[in-house]
């Protein structure tokens, strides 16, 4: 069984953001598999499919970003899945947007969402697949991550998701993490 986490804050008014680019990439993975987010478990929305006779569990948090490991490792304890099956898809400020980055492990890079996720799990060693948001020129970076891609960033944002649902199919399929980086950080710069 294996997981993956979307990362991003409940509510309208996040819908679309930078911030909540986590959520558009499970929420498109959901759809592709012709799955809902039907069910409510330890403060997060689940949505279940199979592939290739495994079980896939996609997460968003219910808990706002800054205590998304306060959702995550419950699931983890209750589901009994390692800590190895599990991947955390999240926003990058230090990727041009359009770009994604799958990593085995790291620190938190000053992201709030993966801050807590190491502090729930007690390891910097689970998996990420970061999408790039690029950094903010002329505002804050709150202002930056709660804001929405204009109309050529949209282009290569749906670029960047299209890669990482192919990217997210090849680990499942081949449950080989580092081929999956090799076939797919080639894409991006750091």
């Amino acid at each position: 069984m294996k997981m993956i986490v979307g990362l991003g804050n409940i509510g309208r008014k996040y819908d679309e953001t930078r911030h909540n680019v986590g959520f558009m990439i499970v929420d498109r993975f959901a759809k592709q598999q012709g799955v809902e987010f039907d069910k409510q478990k330890f403060d997060a929305l689940i949505a279940t499919t199979f592939i290739n006779n495994e079980k896939i569990l996609l997460v968003k948090p219910l808990t706002y970003m800054n205590e998304s490991g306060r959702a995550v490792r419950p699931l983890m304890d209750y589901f009994e899945i390692p800590v190895d099956n599990i991947i955390v898809v999240h926003d990058d400020m230090d990727l041009e947007v359009g770009k994604l980055r799958l990593r085995q492990k790291g620190s938190a890079g000053g992201h709030n969402g993966i801050k807590s996720i190491i502090a729930h799990l007690g390891t910097q060693q689970f998996k990420r697949l970061k999408i790039g948001i690029d950094h903010p020129k002329k505002m804050s970076v709150v202002d930056w991550v709660l804001s929405r891609f204009n109309n050529e960033q949209k282009i290569a944002f749906n670029n960047a998701a299209d890669q990482a649902l192919k990217a997210l199919e090849y680990w499942i399929e081949k449950n080989d993490f580092m081929q999956t980086m090799n076939n797919f950080n080639h894409n991006s710069k750091e």
